[in-house]
């Protein structure tokens, strides 16, 4: 991204950038005897969601997120029974907002950002895990990458955004608490926001950019914003 160029329209992730993940903390508490796992987990879903899209093909994120437990059961020894395949789904869909996420959307929106959500889980029935987490009416927009059949950070997920709100890739800012998410967007010709959330770090190695914005949490992730980008006009009915 150009120093001329500010975006209008910032791009929320939502799983752990938005909803706490480490509610899912007692499952694998209780099947591995360390909560820890849960972090295995998620990266081998991660990895294996990036694998799909390199070689072309596609599963729902949350049928690959069953898998990747069945998976990680069957690497540490561990049977995963159906019912905590259940358990899983009903803790994914009902996943609390990070305590600063609604104050911080609060004041991005009223200075007048526009504010859209793009997730690698598909749609859901109401009430959305977005809802359920009572930050729904924050946003004008919840776009899936179900639209494109590829995950992020492929192109394509971060294009079908700009296409779909008829607006250039340099109007986008994608904030995430994932750096591969934020590489992806800016590499795609958007900025990227990093929320450095507990478990999560930035990669220091050559040719990878820096996100335009670091910050410790969502709180810190506004004031930046509006300190480095002037406010895009009024604010936004809900």
């Amino acid at each position: 991204m150009t120093d001329d160029q500010t975006p209008s329209i910032l791009v929320f992730d939502v799983n752990e950038t938005l909803l706490d993940i480490r509610t899912l903390e007692p499952l694998f508490e209780r099947l591995f005897g360390d909560r820890r796992i849960l972090r295995e987990w998620f990266a081998q879903l991660v990895v294996y969601s990036q694998s799909m899209t390199l070689s072309g093909l596609h599963t729902p994120f949350g049928e690959l997120g069953l898998g990747a437990l069945r998976m990680t059961g069957e690497i540490h020894g561990v049977e995963i029974a159906e019912a905590d395949l259940d358990e899983m789904k009903d803790r994914m869909g009902s996943m609390p907002a990070h305590e600063d996420a609604a104050p911080a959307l609060s004041r991005l929106r009223e200075a007048g950002y526009r504010l859209v959500t793009l997730t690698n889980s598909p749609p859901s029935p109401a009430p959305t895990p977005l809802e359920r987490a009572g930050l729904a009416n924050f946003f004008e927009r919840s776009f899936s990458v179900e639209a494109v059949g590829r995950f992020k950070p492929a192109p394509e997920t971060y294009a079908h955004v700009a296409r779909e709100l008829d607006v250039e890739m340099s109007d986008l800012c994608l904030v995430a608490c994932h750096l591969w998410d934020t590489l992806g967007a800016q590499a795609a010709g958007c900025a990227g926001a990093f929320v450095t959330r507990p478990g999560n770090a930035f990669l220091p190695a050559p040719n990878l950019p820096e996100p335009d914005i670091v910050a410790a949490d969502m709180q810190d992730l506004a004031g930046q914003i509006l300190g480095r980008w002037p406010a895009p006009g009024a604010a936004l009915g809900a």
